[in-house]
């Protein structure tokens, strides 16, 4: 390995040391370096030996952090990680992160909290506004409907 790649290979471990990172942000940063094809590659198999890239780790704590903080539904979470090259088994490692009950409870939840800042007097307008709100966060609307009809 020459001394050109030795530096952005420390450069790249330092950038995946700070945050997860995919194959593919890592792959845009070594272009903004001018390290290109194989060297590249190269790169990115030694980070991978090392351990600090790791997809599936990323995926799984891209999904959780997102679905526990911004409270994200599937739908939105599956489109980004895709969006990040993440496809496949990794992409379903990350969808398991999330647990079927805490999924219901965090989506009745943010129905209730956006329940409340809603001022409407037509119950069907808020329903309309509320499923449209939460379809907007990734939620699946077959779902949405369900925890509706059980809060009336």
């Amino acid at each position: 390995m020459t001394d050109r790649l030795k530096d952005a290979l420390r450069k790249a471990a330092s950038f995946c040391a700070y945050q997860e990172r995919t194959q593919q942000e890592v792959r845009e940063r070594l272009d903004d370096w001018g390290i290109y094809g194989d060297d590249a590659d190269e790169v990115i198999a030694e980070l991978i030996t090392l351990n600090y890239l790791n997809e599936e780790r990323f995926a799984k704590t891209f999904a959780g952090g997102k679905f526990r903080v911004k409270q994200w539904g599937k739908r939105k979470i599956r489109q980004h990680l895709q969006q990040r090259g993440i496809t496949g088994y990794n992409l379903d490692q990350a969808m398991t992160e999330i647990g079927a009950d805490d999924y219901r409870e965090a989506l009745a939840a943010l129905l209730d909290k956006k329940r409340r800042s809603l001022r409407d007097d037509n119950p069907l307008v808020i329903k309309q506004k509320l499923a449209r709100y939460a379809m907007s966060k990734g939620y699946e609307s077959d779902l949405i409907w369900q925890v509706l009809g059980e809060a009336e």
